[in-house]
C-alpha cells in the first residue's frame, strides 16, 4: 500500500502517508470532492461602480482590473493505523502538524497534478470512524480539514 499511496501528498514537503498513516479519500467510490476543492476557481473581488442617479445603470472604468478573492478549500483524509495506540497519537500529531505548519503556514503539494497551494489550517469536523475506536486491531477513521487560501492559485 505504500507504494500506491505514498508520494501522491505533501504538506510541507512531508509525506503524509509516510509520516502519519494519513491520505486523501472521499466519501463515495469514485467521488471526485477533493479534486473539485482543490480546481474550485475563487471568486473575484467587486468592480467599484458609480451610480449617478441621473444616469441610467451604472458607470466603470474603462479598464477592469480582475483580482481574486481569498478562498477556503476544504479536503476529505482518512487515517490508518495498526493499533488503536498508534492511531491516536497519527491523529493528534497530524492536526498538530496542521495547526502548526511552518510559522502557521502549509505548502499542500499534488504531485499528479503538480499543483502547490498555500494555505493555513482553519478548522477539522469530528471523525467518523470506519472501525471500532475502542477495541485493539486495525484502525481507520476519516475527518475533513478546511484551510484558508489568502491567495488563491485558480
Amino acid at each position: 500500500m505504500d507504494t500506491i499511496i505514498g508520494g501522491l501528498f505533501l504538506v510541507n514537503g512531508i509525506d503524509v502517508w509516510m509520516e502519519y498513516g494519513v491520505f486523501l479519500t472521499e466519501e463515495k467510490r469514485g467521488g471526485c470532492d477533493n479534486l473539485k476543492a482543490i480546481l474550485a476557481a475563487s471568486k473575484t473581488k467587486e468592480h467599484t461602480a458609480v451610480d449617478i442617479r441621473e444616469n441610467n445603470g451604472e458607470k466603470y472604468s474603462d479598464e477592469l482590473m480582475v483580482s481574486n478573492q481569498a478562498r477556503d478549500v476544504t479536503l476529505l483524509f482518512a487515517l490508518y493505523a495498526p493499533t488503536k495506540k498508534q492511531w491516536l497519537k497519527k491523529y493528534m500529531d497530524f492536526i498538530a502538524f496542521l495547526k502548526t505548519g511552518n510559522k502557521g503556514w502549509l505548502s499542500l503539494y499534488f504531485p499528479q497534478l503538480e499543483l502547490t497551494m498555500r494555505v493555513h489550517y482553519v478548522e477539522s469536523s469530528n471523525f467518523t470512524p470506519l472501525t471500532y475506536l475502542w477495541t485493539e486491531g486495525v484502525q481507520a477513521g476519516r475527518f475533513k480539514v478546511k484551510f484558508h487560501e489568502p491567495e488563491p492559485i485558480i
